[in-house]
Order: C-alpha cells, then sequence, then structure tokens
C-alpha cells in the first residue's frame, strides 16, 4: 500500500525519525534499516517485508512517499507523528 503526506520536517529529519520510529517504537514487528541514500531509506522486517520510504522538496515543507504490504498500521503511526505542514 501506498502512503504519503506533507511534513514541515526537513528531509533529513523525517529519514532520522523514521530509523528511531521503525526499529525501537514497534518492538514485536520492529523493521530495520537495511539501505538508505540522501532522500531514501529500506527497511527490513518480520519475514523479509520492507517499508521504502522517500523524501521529496515541496517548496518549503516537504512529502513524504512510503510503500509497503506488510507494515501498514505501523506507517500510518509513523505519519501521525510527523508534523503537517
Amino acid at each position: 500500500m501506498q502512503h504519503e503526506m506533507v511534513t514541515s520536517l526537513p528531509g533529513p529529519g523525517v529519514l532520522e525519525r523514521a530509523k528511531t520510529f521503525f526499529s525501537e517504537r514497534i518492538p514485536q514487528h520492529g523493521a530495520f534499516l537495511e539501505q538508505a541514500g540522501p532522500t531514501w531509506a529500506v527497511f527490513r522486517g518480520q519475514g523479509g517485508e520492507e517499508i521504502s520510504l522517500a523524501v521529496l522538496a515541496a517548496g518549503s515543507a516537504t512529502r513524504v512517499k512510503v510503500s509497503t504490504l506488510f507494515f501498514d498500521q505501523a506507517v500510518d503511526r509513523f505519519l501521525s507523528t510527523l508534523p503537517a505542514a
């Protein structure tokens, strides 16, 4: 499923929050950083399932796009912690 939102945080801040959130805040279904670049990150979790996250500049805000098959609820929780633009 695809998830998307616009936040007032800069892209690097979103990525740092994601690294902490997915590895620490959902212990039964944690997902851990597998690969990353300056505007994206891939997390791997239970059963090899993944979360792909990308950040894109949107004027003075940041557009966050997330794709996952298994971690929909965790992604929704993560996005709800980001301040809206």
